[in-house]
């Protein structure tokens, strides 16, 4: 009888960063160029090869899509090379595929990876996110308050005035009344085009970015990937499923989720130990992105193990063949 084997986040999580840095440099040569579909395209391509080559058990649990949607990197795909520990991947090869065409900041590959059956397997729906960093008493803010309300409660916990709180938000229309309420208050809020997992990682080093809070709408998917990264650098997440009809909920149901209101915690949606990586396409306030020269192509990839807190920044440089 086969004995599973254990989650060694140690040694896995060196393997998780090349898977990484791959898809990033795939996605190098198409920053700037106007073609979300083939940056995302080779990012998924490169992401893929890399975790074939590790000797994982690996179902991807948060990924492209459906089987019929997507051809590589679909939810329920098997990865790796089929020897070690069975494992939960949740992955976004190019998470800003908008901002990689454009050549705006903060397009990243990014990646975790945890103990099979232990990342919530999140339908593609939105998700109401709330996330704050570490320092602050157990559920200070909630996604039941108002906007008005968290801000008040966190400057309270933080023992600053309203004005000193300064908000990321997504920028969508759905968000405008939102906005209106936050700014009511005095708080600053920073608005971004894409990318909410790097939105709500903000969050986790507030002396650094100046983000005190992340809230708004966005990808269930997303929402996983940011817990995970939370998880590793501290801070509290909170994030609830939103429905706009039928199909959705009967996603929900797919993935076995019955319980549509619920509000889930951070380690509701991760709920045992996890390794993170992401690394830089362009560049932003997290990683760097991808530096190019006529020999070599330069990466920064921030590796993350929730076990013990540790926050590695590598750079790589590698020839260009």
């Amino acid at each position: 009888m086969s004995h599973p084997v254990d989650f060694n986040d140690r040694m896995l999580s060196l393997g998780l960063a090349r898977v990484s840095e791959a898809a990033a440099m795939a996605s190098a040569k198409l920053v700037g160029r106007g073609d979300e579909k083939a940056a995302d395209q080779a990012a998924v391509n490169a992401m893929r090869d890399q975790l074939n080559m590790l000797d994982i058990q690996g179902v991807v649990v948060i990924g492209e899509g459906e089987r019929d949607e997507a051809p590589m990197l679909y939810i329920g795909e098997e990865v790796g090379a089929g020897g070690g520990p069975a494992v939960d991947i949740a992955l976004d090869p190019l998470e800003g595929t908008t901002l990689t065409a454009k050549d705006m900041p903060n397009a990243l590959t990014v990646i975790a990876m945890a103990p099979r059956g232990t990342l919530l397997h999140a339908p593609d729906v939105y998700m109401d996110k709330l996330a704050i960093g570490p320092g602050y008493p157990t559920d200070v803010v909630s996604l039941d308050m108002t906007p008005k309300e968290r801000v008040a409660a966190l400057a309270k916990a933080r023992g600053c005035k309203d004005s000193d709180i300064t908000i990321c938000v997504l920028e969508r229309p759905r968000h405008e009344d939102m906005i209106a309420e936050l700014r009511s208050t005095g708080a600053a809020i920073r608005l971004i085009t894409d990318g909410d997992v790097a939105g709500v990682i903000h969050c986790a080093e507030a002396d650094i970015t100046g983000i005190d809070m992340y809230m708004g709408s966005g990808g269930a998917p997303e929402g996983v990937l940011a817990a995970a990264a939370l998880k590793c650098m501290g801070g509290q997440m909170w994030g609830r499923l939103l429905f706009r009809n039928d199909d959705e909920r009967g996603r929900a149901a797919k993935a076995g989720i019955t319980d549509l209101d619920r509000v889930y915690s951070r380690d509701e949606l991760v709920t045992a130990d996890v390794i993170f990586a992401a690394t830089g396409v362009t560049d932003g306030s997290i990683v760097s992105g991808i530096k190019r020269e006529p020999t070599h192509l330069t990466t920064e990839t921030i590796l993350m193990r929730s076990k013990t807190g540790s926050v590695r920044r590598m750079i790589y440089r590698n020839p260009i063949k």
